[in-house]
C-alpha cells in the first residue's frame, strides 16, 4: 500500500516553466481515460483482418481478463496481441493505426493528464501497446517526439507472427529499462503513470505523479494540436466488450433491415418512398422550400450538395418527392445498377465532364456533390468550380447525417457495401436543409468567377449546418486514409489488390 502512496496525484503537478523540461508518459489509463486497450485491438482485428478474428478476440475476453488478474499484465496483453496480429500485413496494420484508430484515440484524452503533457517541450509516451498502433496518433495529435512502446515480430514477408520482440511487453522493469536505454544518465524530468506496473520507470524519473482512477470527461476534440478530419472504419462507436457484443448481435437484424430498406424503395415512386422510409425507421427531416419542377422544355435546376454518405442524391430525391439525376466521381457498377435514380460517373475531362452535367441539366434536376468524396466530420471539403460554369440556376442545400452504430463510407474497403452499411443503423438519421435559389448577381452570368460562386455556396453550407470549411481534397482524404490519390481503379485491378 505504500508503493502506491509514494507517488502525488496529477492534480498537483506545476504546469509552468516546463517547456525545456522532458516527461515520459504512460498511455492507456493516463493519457486516455480509459485504462483498457482491448477497443483498438479488436479495432485491428476487424479492419486488418476480419469479422471472424474480431469474434474469437471478444470471446477471449473473460479468459484475458481473468490472466490479467490472477497472472500477469504481459501475458494478457501478449494473448490479445497474437489474437488480434498473427497472420496480418504490417502493412495493413499500419494503415488502420492511421486511419482508424486516431478517430477513437481523440475522443478518449484525459484532460488533466494532457494539460501536463503539453506543457513540457520534449514529450515520449512509454506504453505496453505495440508501438505501430499508438504511434501515428501520438506523434500527429498529442505532439509526441517519441514512442517507447511493444515491438511486433514481423517475417521477412512483411507479416505479424502475434510475438513480440525481446524483451518483451513494456510493462514493470520492462518499461524502467527502455527509459535507460533511451535517456542513459539524462533521466526525463517527469514520469506520468496511473497503476503499479508504472512505477518501476516513475521511480527514475525526476518526478513523478500518478492518474488516479476517477471518471472525468475526456477533453474536447477540438482541444488537440490538430483535428481529426478524416478516419475510415465502419464502427461508429469506440468498441469496449459491451458495445462490440451489442454491435455484433444487432448486425444479423442490421443486415435484414437494410435489404429491406434498400430494395423496397427502389420499387417506389419518390412520395412513396418517404412513407415507406417512416414505415421501415428511417428518419427523414425537410427543412426549406424546394423549387417546383421544371416545365417540359426548361432547363432543370442545379443542386449543390455537401456530400455524406452515398445515399445524399437518393435521399434528396425522396425529399423532393421527385426523380431527378446526380453525378458522382466513384460509383460502383452494383450501385448503379440498383440506384432507384440515374447516376451518371464523372470522367475528370473538364470538357466531357461539363458536356455530361449540361445534357443532364437539360433533361430535368440534377444533383451534384462538388466535394467529390463524402465527409464524416463537420467540415466541408473544398468545392470543385466546375458546376458554376453551367447554369445560373443554383439551388444549395445542407445535408446532414447521424449513423449510431455503423458508417456507410470507406476508402479502403467494399464501396458497393456503402448504402447496405447506412441502412443497418437502428434508425439512420437524414436532414436535408433546401435553401434559396443563388441570385443572379452571385452566379458567373452576374460577373462572379467560378471559383468565387464555389466558395460562396461552400461558406453558406458551412453556416448553415455548423461546420468548418476547408481547403483540403478528395486527394487529400485518400492520400492520408490509403495512400492513393482516389482514382477509381479499373475492376481488374481491384481484384489484383484484394489478392495482394
Amino acid at each position: 500500500m505504500g508503493a502506491r502512496c509514494r507517488f502525488q496525484p496529477i492534480s498537483r503537478c506545476n504546469t509552468e516553466g516546463r517547456s525545456n523540461q522532458t516527461v515520459a508518459a504512460d498511455l492507456d489509463g493516463t493519457l486516455l481515460v480509459s485504462r483498457s486497450a482491448f477497443p483498438y485491438f479488436m479495432l485491428v482485428a476487424l479492419e486488418a483482418g476480419s469479422l471472424l478474428r474480431a469474434l474469437v478476440l471478444l470471446v477471449s475476453v473473460p479468459f484475458v481478463y481473468f490472466i490479467y488478474l490472477i497472472i500477469s499484465e504481459s501475458v494478457a496483453i501478449n494473448t490479445f496481441i497474437f489474437i488480434s496480429f498473427a497472420g496480418l500485413k504490417l502493412r495493413d496494420i499500419e494503415m488502420v493505426a492511421r486511419s482508424v484508430l486516431p478517430k477513437f484515440y481523440a475522443e478518449d484524452v484525459h484532460p488533466q493528464t494532457w494539460k501536463v503533457f503539453n506543457s513540457f517541450g520534449k514529450r515520449y509516451i512509454i506504453t505496453a501497446n505495440p508501438r505501430v498502433l499508438v504511434e501515428p496518433f501520438v506523434k500527429n495529435f498529442l505532439g509526441a517526439d517519441k514512442v517507447l512502446g511493444t515491438e511486433l515480430e514481423v517475417t521477412k514477408s512483411g507479416r505479424a507472427t502475434g510475438f513480440v520482440q525481446k524483451p518483451g511487453v513494456l510493462v514493470g522493469e520492462h518499461k524502467r529499462e527502455a527509459i535507460v536505454r533511451e535517456f542513459g544518465a539524462d533521466l526525463p524530468d517527469l514520469g506520468l503513470g496511473d497503476r503499479e506496473t508504472d512505477h518501476d520507470f516513475m521511480s527514475i524519473c525526476k518526478e513523478g505523479y500518478i492518474v488516479p482512477r476517477t471518471k472525468c470527461e475526456p477533453l474536447p476534440r477540438n482541444k488537440l494540436l490538430s483535428p481529426v478530419i478524416f478516419h475510415e472504419g465502419r464502427l461508429v462507436q469506440r468498441p469496449t466488450p459491451l458495445v462490440a457484443l451489442l454491435t455484433f448481435l444487432w448486425m444479423p437484424i442490421g443486415i435484414i433491415l437494410s435489404i429491406l430498406r434498400v430494395y423496397t424503395n427502389i420499387v417506389l415512386p419518390e412520395r412513396i418512398a418517404r412513407y415507406n422510409y417512416k414505415l421501415l425507421g428511417i428518419k427523414l427531416t425537410v427543412k426549406g422550400i424546394p423549387p417546383p419542377q421544371p416545365k417540359k422544355g426548361h432547363p432543370g435546376v442545379l443542386f449543390i450538395c455537401n456530400h455524406r454518405t452515398v445515399l445524399d442524391p437518393v435521399v434528396t430525391a425522396v425529399a423532393l418527392g421527385r426523380k431527378i439525376s446526380c453525378v458522382t466521381y466513384s460509383i460502383s457498377k452494383f450501385s448503379e445498377l440498383i440506384s432507384p435514380i440515374k447516376a451518371v460517373a464523372l470522367t475528370r475531362e473538364r470538357e466531357k465532364d461539363a458536356a455530361n452535367i449540361k445534357a443532364l441539366l437539360e433533361e430535368g434536376d440534377l444533383v451534384i456533390c462538388p466535394e467529390g468524396t463524402t465527409c464524416r466530420e463537420p467540415f466541408l471539403l473544398r468545392f470543385s468550380a466546375l458546376f458554376a460554369e453551367l447554369t445560373d440556376r443554383i439551388v444549395p442545400i445542407a445535408i446532414n447525417t447521424k449513423q449510431s452504430v455503423y458508417y456507410g463510407t470507406t476508402v479502403r474497403g467494399h464501396k458497393w457495401l456503402d448504402p447496405y452499411f447506412v441502412f443497418m443503423n437502428p434508425m439512420p438519421t437524414y436532414e436535408i436543409t433546401f435553401l434559396n435559389q443563388l441570385p443572379m448577381e452571385l452566379t458567373c452570368k452576374g460577373g462572379k468567377s467560378p471559383f468565387e460562386v464555389a466558395n460562396y455556396i461552400q461558406r453558406v453550407l458551412a453556416g448553415t449546418l455548423g461546420f468548418e470549411c476547408t481547403n483540403l481534397t478528395r486527394k487529400d482524404k485518400y492520400s492520408a486514409l490509403a495512400g492513393t490519390d482516389g482514382r477509381v481503379t479499373s475492376s481488374k485491378k481491384e481484384k489484383e489488390q484484394d489478392k495482394a
